[in-house]
């Protein structure tokens, strides 16, 4: 696939849901935020065991990788960044293992799954640095939450963090750029952080606290944020010689690449300046004046001294060039600068060098997709000019057929200069036969899963397959097999998959919807009548899906040919003929709005004649409470239900509000208001407030951890007094998890714990053929699902 959280629609809509409740700290929040705890599980008496195992549904990739970094010394450590789903680790034997899923990263922690950097101790290969935090600015002017930094001692099984005095943008414009966070390799607890809204900061006891550098000490305010236009860049990166250094001694010589337009805004002369007395004092270095006010993606300083810096015109992941690649001299060779490469076929980014002298290894990458531009340049003689060769665009590529976009981001392997691996938007792809007149590539990505996902829904039991999946940049997929990466989809173009639905009485009938990222920027819908193998587009769409575009969707169907579909702030519709032609449901009003809201749909499978339609608020701070809204004509026209208006719910966005029917008993509905849970068994003329859910403010950077959110129905346990096993991701007794009731919510009892929080919970199913099973997104982490 392409890259994920396309700038072009899907930070809008999927960041401004990631982190809206971490930033603003208030009752709203999001999908995958504002909803953790880090506290101790408290149990009450009632529901069965917690989950024993917790695994990836298979995807394989479909994110966003923004950096390898390999350990300067023990070559077998291997991370990688990822721009919302935290970090992974290589384990060799072809997988990778999740190491930001537990304590440090539940829900009210969940932005620090955008991480911006690494960095990893040179004298020990167990400790981790981390700087992690999704968005430098609010479109919307509401306050920031700084980043964090990150330390683990373990290679990632346990972190520490400290506050950072500055925010971070681990998921915008240039999140590949780097590393922004350099330790001194001879004495590492002395670090730099290259900020993109605060200058050049220094630590000198491993993180724990911050000084500004005399280099650039500007804090763009949030008019000049806003004014860019784009997120801000800031000092890109600083890179350190330490050749006259001894082990524990301070390495002096340094130099540092700062964006162009914070050149500008600091006051400064240059785009490259250079200390030689530890970050004390910087002078600024004249860069050749063909790439003067260009960015530096990447520079590498090889083992003879020399640096390879990448130049582009433009920024960011798909920038476009003229980029250049240079081999700069540095304080030893009189700062000497030698063109090697230049390009005006997309732009250049990432860089690697391996060896040294006239026969060092350099791959170069190019960060554009269109078909037939470079995307991994190779030399074999230093970079000289008229000595590269492409070695990845027209090869055998194993696995997918997506291999361009944002490669930002390229690495040969210390230990075998055949061994290349590079990122994209999809995930990593590596060859261990670079040297080869053709070489060949297949994705490393066993349980790297990041995809975004926005909705699931599970078929009844004996269904063949398992569930929809409907998620950011991927599409819509029906998962036959948890262990195997799906092919069942309706998507002939790359986009969001927004929601889905199956019939309960014939699980073979799918629909589906959603919006593709290609332009122009266009909603889809389609059905299936075979379980997912062949699909067929809705010749039509309804009012309000051509023009909303935001992921805030509802569908559902009651019977083949009939469905109806609620866009992003708009009346829902319904259609008798596979979508040929759509009218609008009487009875419904514009859902409420303040942020995109849409209806939540939901069948009575006993009784599919009735559908009711859940408008949860749309935001706290409107004027109106949730309300729901009963038809018994298949979704055509609809009453208002005033044990609704009775119940009293709270007032929260879409992403934050649940309703759910039990498909065992018609009338009988759950609601997650954001605050607690409600409970009716004659659709919605009474409801019950179930105690002990409530919503934990926010605290310092720490996000508010809402009471409940999501509500799913699973298969009941054996001999259970109520027919569904009933699983809340909210907070009881200020503790935040998935909660499970086995008796109608009666008792309650933690399902999860501290090690399995994956930066918050956004969207989540019940199993009808396995007690104890649901399936729930993370923060950027895929579907995981529980045994």
């Amino acid at each position: 696939m392409q890259a994920k959280y396309n700038a072009k629609f899907v930070i809008p809509a999927l960041l401004a849901t990631l982190v809206a409740g971490v930033i603003t700290g208030c009752a709203g929040g999001s999908d995958n935020d504002a909803i953790g705890s880090t506290m101790a599980p408290r149990h009450s008496q009632g529901a069965g065991p917690a989950a024993a195992s917790y695994t990836s549904v298979k995807w394989g990739g479909g994110g966003y990788v923004t950096g390898l970094i390999y350990h300067p010394t023990s070559y077998n450590v291997m991370y990688a960044r990822t721009d919302v789903g935290g970090v992974y680790r290589w384990d060799g034997g072809g997988s990778w293992t999740p190491i930001t899923d537990g304590i440090g990263f539940g829900p009210g922690e969940g932005t620090y799954h955008g991480v911006e950097s690494l960095a990893l101790d040179p004298t020990n290969d167990n400790k981790v640095y981390m700087v992690s935090g999704l968005t430098t600015h609010n479109w919307d002017g509401s306050a920031l939450i700084n980043g964090r930094i990150y330390v683990s001692q373990d290679r990632g099984a346990s972190w520490t963090h400290y506050d950072l005095p500055f925010p971070v943008g681990g998921n915008e414009s240039g999140r590949a750029v780097g590393e922004r966070l350099k330790l001194d390799p001879t004495n590492p607890s002395t670090m730099f952080y290259a900020s993109r809204t605060a200058g050049l900061w220094k630590s000198t006891n491993s993180g724990q606290t911050w000084t500004q550098t005399s280099l650039a000490s500007k804090v763009l305010t949030g008019s000049e944020i806003m004014g860019l236009g784009t997120a801000p860049i800031g000092v890109e990166q600083i890179v350190l010689d330490n050749s006259g250094s001894g082990g524990g001694a301070t390495t002096w010589n340094m130099y540092a690449f700062i964006a162009p337009e914070y050149v500008q805004k600091a006051g400064l002369t240059s785009t490259m300046y250079k200390s030689q007395n530890g970050g004390a004092t910087w002078t600024p270095v004249t860069v050749p004046s063909s790439v003067s006010g260009y960015y530096v993606p990447h520079v590498v300083r090889a083992s003879d001294g020399y640096y390879y810096v990448v130049f582009n015109k433009n920024t960011g992941e798909g920038a476009g060039g003229p980029g250049y690649l240079y081999k700069f001299g540095g304080i030893n060779f009189g700062e000497s600068w030698t063109q090697l490469s230049t390009t005006t076929q997309g732009g250049y980014s990432g860089v690697s060098v391996y060896g040294s002298g006239a026969t060092a290894r350099v791959a170069l990458t190019v960060t554009t997709w269109n078909a037939g531009q470079p995307v991994v340049q190779l030399s074999d003689s230093a970079g000289a000019p008229g000595t590269w060769r492409e070695i990845a665009d027209g090869m055998t590529h194993w696995g997918s057929s997506g291999y361009r976009g944002w490669v930002d981001d390229v690495e040969i392997d210390p230990t075998n200069k055949d061994h290349i691996l590079h990122v994209h938007g999809g995930g990593v792809w590596e060859t261990w036969n670079a040297s080869a007149a053709a070489p060949s590539w297949d994705e490393p990505v066993n349980n790297l899963e990041e995809t975004a996902t926005l909705a699931i829904v599970t078929p009844p039991a004996g269904a063949s397959y398992k569930l929809v999946n409907s998620a950011g940049d991927i599409g819509n997929w029906v998962q036959t097999d948890l262990a195997a990466k799906p092919t069942r989809s309706p998507n002939s173009a790359w986009g969001n998959g927004d929601a889905a639905d199956v019939l309960w009485s014939d699980p073979t009938y799918i629909v589906a919807v959603g919006i593709t990222s290609n332009a122009p920027v266009t909603a889809y819908g389609s059905w299936s009548g075979n379980s997912g193998a062949t699909w067929s587009n809705f010749a039509s769409l309804p009012a309000g899906a051509s023009t909303n575009f935001n992921d805030s969707v509802s569908i559902v169907t009651t019977s083949r040919n009939n469905i109806v579909w609620a866009p992003a702030n708009s009346i829902p519709s319904y259609t008798t003929n596979n979508g040929a032609s759509w009218t609008q449901v009487s009875g419904l009003p514009t859902p409420n709005g303040g942020l995109p809201n849409a209806y939540r749909l939901v069948v009575d499978r006993q009784s599919p004649n009735k559908v009711y339609a859940f408008d949860g608020g749309g935001a706290w701070w409107n004027n109106t409470t949730g309300k729901v809204y009963l038809s018994t004509d298949s979704g055509h026209s609809f009453t208002l239900v005033q044990g609704s208006v009775a119940a009293n719910f709270a007032k929260n966005e879409f992403g934050l509000t649940t309703m759910v029917g039990n498909p065992n008993a018609s009338g009988d509905l759950w609601v997650a208001d954001g605050n607690t849970v409600y409970h009716s068994t004659n659709g919605g003329a009474n409801w019950t407030n179930l105690s002990g859910f409530a919503t934990v403010a926010a605290n310092g950077s720490t996000g508010a951890l809402q009471g409940a959110t999501r509500i799913a129905l699973g298969k009941a346990a054996t001999g259970s007094s109520y027919s569904a096993a009933v699983y809340v991701v909210g907070t009881r007794s200020g503790v935040w998890g998935v909660w499970r009731s086995d008796d109608g919510g009666a008792t309650w009892s933690r399902f999860n714990d501290d090690a399995h929080q994956y930066g918050g919970i956004g969207v989540i199913a019940g199993d009808w053929s396995t007690y104890g099973r649901i399936y729930f997104s993370g923060a950027g982490r895929g579907i995981i699902y529980t045994n």
